[in-house]
């Protein structure tokens, strides 16, 4: 009877982990005496509770867990929101504020971000996955109009809603035209937001102009003009003419508000009177027309038009004006493209400012995308290196000034966004904090760093400073808005290696990615372009004036020069860097501008061993004689390894002196103190022969690959079509003595495990080294401990080397010598992405130097070590220095999914400071990321991270030593995320100058505002946006919420001191159905990691916080 009464029993208690403490805690008692009547002891207990749910560590793991990400339309995730950095993917629209200084970007995939001052930004995601075609704001207002290319319009506002504001999608509209009208009738070509914010006007491809009343999105049929009605105001030898077509151009007066210009595509620009709707004044261009400009006085119209031509038109109602004041042909006299765009803007010095793009010779510089600046006998033509989407000028933003005085030109690219300074001779660039261009050359590698040294943080950017010389003084001109983001905590660097050869070093520590420092790895090779060159160099008679602009630069000189591999010592200022072509160069840090020789030293991994030719490219030849490098990491000695293959793994042991580097053919180790190698070992199996091919010549191993492919599926079906059906339990195979793969083929598994393939020696590439690890353990035997090098294939084998590292006062005199102790060779011969030694408090051993420079504790030398071995199907333990097997967790066969990405993380509890754990963070290809547990291989949480097709973004991603992450979501944006509590880099940002409302939070760092906390005084479109709520709670209910949610007192604005609850029964007369909600969910414990416990807002701003209990 009891057994079939605890299992219920079990299930009980599984159903009283989704309940109240207080029942939950009667219902163990209930079960407990009820054990014992029974007979049961509590050991006979536990055996059927079910594993996983035990109540003290799911709190536990709240506080240390919590996923957060950024959020894409309508996905609704729990937690907070993080940051993307970078440059948009596939820019479309470009749009700015003056009245506010925020720039908006639009992309294809349908998202809008704006941008502020540094560590300001937002993001929206319209539900429709369009391009965002045109985007402009309302004249004074926090509200902007997006036109998609389904031809539909979008409203967006800026609310304040917690003391910050969100950027939220209010409503669309999509014009619709008079039944049985053509579509072309309603095809929105242009928007003009009229300067009282209230209505917009729309040009269409039928020539008519659609007046809409905002917001609401109202079409005001009666006040449409439309082409009829402005023909009947035109004089009979413009009527004759076929002058109208889509509407190009729409320009409000700069002083009469009751005035608009109206450009069509055929030449033809009319001044409309709203008020007396008529046409003031009418001019007829014989050219295609393009765009025009209104000067700020409103007395003279610029035109520019499709021959490459730009025309000055004097507006005077009294005087018909029927050839242009003066026309121009910049770069003539032979045809040009047109001019697509032009400013024309007025200075207090008298000369005005003519901006324009295109208008290029088309035969000799049709391909350039341009954007000509004259002003004062001064013509440049900023020629750029990707396709120019739009630009903007930045000038006077007060209506009722006299004059432009534009300070700044913005120009959108397709790869990068481009800020010149206009007040400076020569209009240099103004470096941006934000919006980066990632993929100046496209992205190999990554690798981060956290918490670096103060010291070696001023080096860095003290090294940048000398490579910044070009820019602008200005301050940056985009600065609208107020961040709320305090100083980061720790100071983190991002390095991306490139194809062109460089190391970019980027400021992870918070919301904005700068760029601190670039190294070039190119001046110590011959390549065929010089460094000497320059590719901007022109003469200064060459006609047109063209400069280049811009850092992005998709050519690399030579592929071989890719960066591969890197590996930075924060504390030694060692830097070791790894390439496409077997090159591995070991830098360090010098402030000063050196001249030196670059030591080579080769190391053969073949061994000499006969057969074996290689196929793939040649290795690149080193600059002979001394080389000057530029204050910052400047390379001391190259290893070229032989055959010259990718570098697949790289370690660097700063207090040992010592650099490990694997590729393909096998690994080796380099003592860069004494400039000898150490030891090389060849991982080659003798049938792989794809490894002698290398990268760039894949083209004759694919009839191999076919081959070997329809084998493995011919072995597989033969396999399941051998295996004997399941029978009785008493029943046993007829041969026992098969080997070990075809044992693994027949057996029966487990329904809840999937079968595995197993692999042979015969795969390719088993020799590929994917794994290096330094570590000081015990491998020989109990007694003593000695540095070791670990090495882990992708055939499965795990090589160990025992090191005898001479002590430093006679570490020049006695070499580093090395000697093979063990070899393990896992069962599925799985590929290994990860070696990890704990010491004898299961706690994983710390970095190099990092105790020396007492930040980390000394690991424990007493206890057992455990050597832990992760391949891409199963997480394995072993003890050391025997190696038996000690622990196991089976990934593949119990998931389906494989091992992409390992890493140990410290996880931070968000209540205590002193508490924390390490755990292994695993990303698989499945997208998914997991947190195991140390040493105990419990997994703990699994969140959905990345969509399983983005091969590229799993391939992209980087774990930071504290829970968070990055991966390409595209070839120019990292995408941040966070697995833990305590460490989040969250957007948090302010339009306006006002100081936010102080909130109450919960102290386990979760969202909830106060339901009974009154909104905040906002105006305009910038209120609350959340309406009246009802109010009405019971004041015990509050009484019991409190201690349980662990509400915090704050300090107001005055400094007085704020409750956490409310002070009297009148404001606890209502609350909303939804906060309830959240309440009750919390009441009965099931906010797992999943539980969407925050606002399903798109909103950001950015802030950068060691703990989750940020005020919202």
């Amino acid at each position: 009877m009891a057994e079939l009464t605890w299992p219920r029993g079990g299930h009980l208690l599984g159903l009283a982990g989704r309940l109240g403490t207080g029942l939950r805690v009667c219902l163990t008692l209930a079960l407990s005496s009820l054990s014992f009547s029974r007979g049961c002891t509590p050991s006979k207990m536990r055996r059927f509770l079910r594993s996983g749910h035990d109540p003290a560590r799911e709190r536990l793991k709240r506080d240390l867990f919590q996923f957060n990400k950024v959020r894409s339309g309508n996905e609704e995730t729990a937690g907070a929101q993080t940051v993307e950095h970078g440059f948009p993917h596939q820019p479309s629209a470009l749009g700015y504020s003056p009245s506010l200084r925020i720039l908006a970007i639009g992309t294809r995939s349908g998202a809008v971000k704006l941008y502020g001052p540094q560590g300001w930004s937002f993001m929206g995601l319209h539900r429709e996955n369009n391009a965002v075609v045109q985007i402009y704001f309302l004249p004074g207002q926090c509200q902007l109009v997006t036109l998609l290319d389904d031809n539909s319009l979008h409203l967006w506002s800026l609310k304040v809603k917690g003391g910050v504001s969100e950027l939220q999608e209010d409503e669309s509209f999509t014009l619709r035209g008079p039944p049985g009208s053509p579509p072309s009738a309603t095809q929105i070509t242009v928007v003009l937001p009229h300067s009282s914010s209230k209505t917009l006007y729309l040009g269409t491809e039928s020539g008519s102009v659609f007046v809409v009343q905002v917001p609401g999105f109202r079409t005001l049929e009666d006040r449409t003009i439309s082409s009829d009605a402005v023909l009947q105001w035109l004089p009979e030898e413009a009527r004759q003419r076929r002058v109208f077509e889509m509407v190009e151009a729409l320009q409000e007066h700069p002083r009469d508000p009751s005035q608009v210009l109206i450009g069509y595509s055929r030449g033809l620009i009319v001044i409309w009177d709203l008020r007396g709707s008529r046409v003031l004044c009418h001019f007829l261009s014989s050219q295609q027309l393009d765009s025009v400009c209104w000067q700020r006085d409103g007395r003279l119209i610029v035109s520019c038009h499709s021959d490459g031509s730009y025309c000055q038109w004097p507006v005077n109602p009294d005087t018909q004006q029927r050839e242009p004041l003066r026309s121009c042909v910049p770069y003539g006299p032979f045809p040009c493209k047109a001019i697509t765009k032009i400013f024309w803007l007025t200075t207090r010095q008298g000369l005005p400012f003519t901006i324009f793009q295109g208008g290029m010779p088309r035969a000799s510089y049709g391909d350039r995308h341009c954007i000509s600046v004259v002003h004062s006998g001064q013509q440049t033509a900023f020629d750029f290196t990707s396709r120019v989407i739009d630009f903007t000028v930045l000038s006077e933003a007060d209506p009722v000034a006299a004059f432009d005085d534009p300070y700044a030109l913005v120009v959108l690219a397709e790869e990068e966004l481009v800020v010149l300074d206009l007040r400076t001779a020569g209009w240099p660039p103004v470096q941006p904090p934000y919006l980066a261009s990632l993929h100046c050359s496209a992205i190999t590698c990554s690798h981060h760093v956290s918490n670096i040294p103060l010291k070696l943080w001023e080096r860095i950017i003290a090294a940048g400073s000398w490579q910044n010389t070009h820019f602008s003084t200005m301050e940056w001109p985009i600065d609208g808005g107020t961040s709320l983001a305090p100083t980061p905590p720790q100071r983190d660097l991002l390095l991306t290696g490139h194809e062109d050869g460089t190391v970019r070093f980027w400021d992870a520590s918070g919301v904005c990615l700068r760029l601190l420092y670039k190294l070039s790895t190119v001046p110590v090779f011959l390549t065929d372009t010089e460094p000497s060159e320059h590719l901007n160099a022109q003469g200064e008679d060459e006609w047109p004036p063209l400069r280049k602009v811009g850092s992005f630069d998709p050519y690399s000189d030579d592929p071989r020069l890719g960066i591969q591999k890197i590996f930075l010592c924060k504390y030694s200022g060692y830097l070791a860097v790894a390439g496409t072509a077997g090159q591995v160069l070991v830098l360090e840090l010098n402030d000063e501008e050196a001249e030196h020789v670059v030591e080579q030293v080769e190391a053969d991994l073949l061994q000499g061993q006969e057969g074996y030719r290689w196929k793939g490219h040649e290795r690149l030849c080193a600059r002979p004689g001394p080389v000057r490098f530029e204050p910052g990491f400047q390379p001391f000695v190259l290893v070229q390894c032989q055959p010259p293959a990718v570098v697949t793994s790289l370690a660097l042991h700063s207090e040992w002196r010592l650099v490990a580097f694997g590729t393909s053919h096998g690994f080796g180790l380099f003592d860069h103190q004494q400039r000898r190698q150490v030891f090389v070992k060849c991982t080659l199996h003798p049938s792989d022969q794809l490894a002698l091919e290398g990268p760039l010549s894949r083209v004759k191993s694919l009839k191999k690959s076919l081959r070997q492919s329809f084998r493995r599926m011919r072995r597989s079906r033969v396999s399941s079509q051998k295996r004997r059906p399941a029978g009785s339990p008493g029943e046993v195979p007829e041969r026992s003595c098969r080997t070990e793969r075809t044992g693994l083929q027949n057996m029966e598994l487990a329904p809840v495990q999937r079968k595995i393939e197993a692999r042979t020696a015969e795969d390719s590439f088993t020799g590929f080294v994917r794994t290096l690890y330094f570590a000081d353990t015990y491998l020989r035997d109990s007694s003593r401990h000695c540095p070791s090098l670990w090495a882990g294939t992708n055939g499965g084998t795990v090589y160990a080397f025992a090191l005898r590292v001479p002590p430093a006062e006679r570490r020049m005199d006695e070499p580093v010598r090395a000697e093979q102790v063990k070899e393990i060779q896992l069962m599925h011969r799985a590929p290994v992405v990860g070696i990890l030694v704990l010491d004898g408090h299961s706690v994983p051993l710390p970095e190099p130097l990092e105790v020396a420079h007492d930040l980390s504790k000394s690991p424990d030398m007493q206890g057992s070590h455990q050597l832990l071995v992760v391949s891409e199907e199963q997480f394995k333990v072993f003890t050391l220095p025997k190696v038996s097997a000690k622990l196991k967790l089976k990934l593949t066969a119990l998931e389906g999914s494989r091992v992409r990405r390992v890493s140990v993380a410290h996880f931070s509890s968000c209540r205590a400071e002193d508490r924390g754990e390490h755990h292994l963070a695993v990303l698989t290809n499945l997208g998914d990321i997991q947190v195991v547990s140390l040493p105990l291989l419990k997994p703990q949480v699994r969140y959905s991270c990345i969509r399983r097709e983005d091969v590229s973004g799993i391939a992209s991603c980087v774990f930071t030593k504290h829970g968070q992450g990055f991966y390409l979501i595209s070839p120019s944006e990292f995408e941040r995320f966070s697995l833990s509590t305590k460490w989040l880099v969250e957007p948090r940002c302010l339009v306006d100058s006002r100081k936010p409302r102080t909130t109450v939070v919960p102290a386990m760092g979760q969202a909830l505002r106060r339901p009974w906390a009154a909104p905040g005084g906002n105006s305009g479109s910038q209120s609350d946006g959340e309406g009246k709520t009802a109010r009405g709670v019971c004041e015990h209910t509050w009484a019991s919420l409190g201690p349980d949610m662990g509400w915090k007192e704050e300090r107001g604005p005055q400094g007085n001191r704020e409750e956490a609850g409310p002070r009297d029964g009148a404001s606890l007369c209502s609350i909303d159905e939804r906060v309830l909600k959240e309440i009750q969910s919390t009441l009965e414990g099931d906010r797992g990691s999943y539980g969407d416990w925050r606002s399903q807002q798109v909103a950001m701003s950015q802030v950068s916080r060691p703990g989750a209990q940020a005020v919202r």
